[in-house]
């Protein structure tokens, strides 16, 4: 067993006593920054049968499989709370509302194809629908998981909880993929604003350089820590929504409702509208993947998620009802950056430049936010025993190392992909991670009813089926509208991940690189265990 520097090892912790605090300060039975050996895939770990009553009793009340609900998450004092293990300070509530809000919008930029393809009426009828199909589902899945499993790997806990280590697995391949593919794409539209200016980073050796460069200084501000991305994410959030505020306010007294109602179905593009939707309006499980890294996630994640919801769709809705009312609506026109055009009309060339410098900025917001949510889960899945322990490493700044490293390099592989290619692919891989997501969390609410929920959608089973089957008809349209082109690299890329994982598993049974679970995190439930003695915590009151 591997010692870590200044902590006693696991087999001394059985005469050890406080060394980590539970339920109420009673101590657990190990250490709180021993690793143990990973088991063989598939199997899991009973609840250690312990001596001391006390503890038993302590342990049984974080989150077991039984009648154990309603459990109150203050039992660890508030400067524990604050900061993680490794001493950096957690992720607040105002910080992370703004990850939430980039790793799911940025802000309208890029929602202009919706007016192309369909014009001004599905376009405002469709955000609102995608919000109430999509949006709100997802969100609300994410809460109750998200608090459910307080951990960084957030999603990929999730389904190996419910399916499996191979399962979960997959959903860590394909969401880290689709995660990476859409992270490709923001040095290259922040390139894109820029080029006006600058016409020589419109392609060739510069243009690439450019990219490079970007991608290392973005990749840098995410080593030095993810409370200086989430104050970042302030900053160029409110940034980049103000412009569109201060141009609606100008668009208001030149509006026409009647605007508002052109439509033309028999010349809708049903492609770039729904991939323009679905795009605009997905990834808010993304933040669940560094749960472990927030302040009090159980009480704040919820609240930051409903925050963030008013602010993505309600910073959609109010340029498009106000501009699509306030200019002539000639569709063609609508495609990426006309915004800044309408604002040279409303307000002049000072809106048009400070949108056009919002919306190369946001593209940085997103790249940030996007990375930090792919490396913590590397490093969460590592800790799990899913990856090997180097992913597992942090920096002194408590950021995952290698995990950043890796999505840094997926970046620059794939940037050479165009746009619409890279919306298609990363559409194809998120719907296959969401409908693992999906049985994952039915199934859950099946085998484990009663299990402790710090938020809980309320909805019984079958209203549970019921909020889900919107979004996995919508799942089953944006797969099946899917070119062969893209439909072949995304299947590709899956069945990479049915050989990668047991080809990991190999390597670990030959030891040629190491494989451990975190003696912080709690033992998965295994799916098959229904008796309240054999019961294992679902997760450890750490909040």
């Amino acid at each position: 067993m591997k010692k870590k520097k200044g902590v006693p090892s696991v087999e001394s912790s059985r005469s050890v006593r406080g060394l980590g605090k539970g339920v109420g300060g009673l101590p657990y039975p190990r250490p709180c920054n021993a690793r143990r050996p990973r088991l063989e895939p598939g199997t899991f770990r009973s609840r250690t049968k312990l001596r001391n009553t006390e503890i038993t009793r302590a342990n049984s009340a974080c989150f077991p499989m039984g009648d154990r609900v309603g459990v109150k998450s203050n039992s660890v004092n508030e400067g524990e709370e604050r900061k993680g293990g490794h001493g950096i300070p957690k992720v607040s509530m105002v910080p992370l509302i703004f990850l939430i809000f980039y790793e799911v919008s940025g802000g309208p930029f890029g929602i202009e194809d919706s007016v192309k393809a369909a014009g001004p009426l599905l376009a405002i009828v469709g955000f609102l629908l995608f919000a109430l199909i999509w949006s709100i589902p997802e969100a609300l899945i994410t809460a109750e998981m998200g608090t459910m499993f307080p951990e960084n790997g957030g999603y990929v806990v999730w389904v190996s909880s419910a399916l499996g280590p191979f399962w979960g697995f997959q959903q860590g391949w394909a969401k880290w993929l689709s995660g990476v593919i859409d992270n490709a794409l923001y040095p290259v539209l922040f390139l894109d604003y820029v080029k006006s200016s600058v016409p020589a980073l419109g392609g060739g050796l510069p243009r690439t350089l450019a990219v490079l460069i970007l991608t290392v200084a973005l990749t840098y501000m995410n080593y030095r820590g993810l409370t200086i991305v989430g104050w970042v994410a302030v900053f160029l959030g409110v940034f980049s929504l103000l412009p569109f505020f201060v141009m609606g306010l100008i668009a208001i007294p030149r509006i026409e409702p009647s605007r508002w109602l052109e439509m033309d179905l028999g010349n809708v593009d049903w492609g770039l509208y729904l991939n323009t939707l679905f795009w605009n309006l997905n990834y808010w499980d993304s933040i669940s993947t560094l749960a472990g890294e927030v302040e009090n996630p159980k009480r704040t994640l919820p609240r930051a998620l409903s925050y963030a919801l008013v602010l993505v769709v309600g910073g959609y809705l109010y340029p498009l009802i106000t501009c699509t009312a306030a200019v002539p609506v000639v569709r063609e026109y609508w495609s990426d950056g006309y915004f800044s055009d309408i604002a040279r009309i409303l307000g002049g060339i000072w809106l048009h430049s400070w949108i056009q410098a919002a919306a190369a900025l946001s593209n940085m917001g997103n790249f940030l936010t996007e990375m930090s949510s792919d490396s913590y889960q590397l490093l969460g899945m590592a800790e799990r025993g899913m990856l090997p322990d180097f992913f597992a490493k942090r920096s002194h700044y408590g950021t995952p190392l290698i995990g950043i490293l890796f999505s840094a390099f997926g970046v620059i592989l794939l940037s050479w992909m165009s746009f619409q290619e890279i919306i298609a692919a990363e559409n194809y891989l998120y719907c296959f991670g969401m409908i693992l997501e999906f049985i994952a969390f039915i199934k859950l609410r099946v085998t484990h009813p009663n299990a402790s929920r710090p938020y809980k959608i309320p909805l019984g089973t079958i209203g549970a089926v019921l909020m889900i089957i919107p979004p996995a008809i919508l799942i089953i349209v944006v797969m099946a509208i899917a070119s062969y082109k893209v439909m072949a690299v995304s299947i590709l890329a899956m069945v990479i991940g049915f050989v990668l994982q047991p080809c990991l598993g190999y390597v670990e049974k030959k030891r040629w690189l190491r494989f451990s679970i975190s003696a912080d995190l709690p033992d998965l439930p295994d799916a098959q265990e229904t008796a309240e003695d054999d019961a294992v915590p679902l997760s450890v009151l750490n909040f």
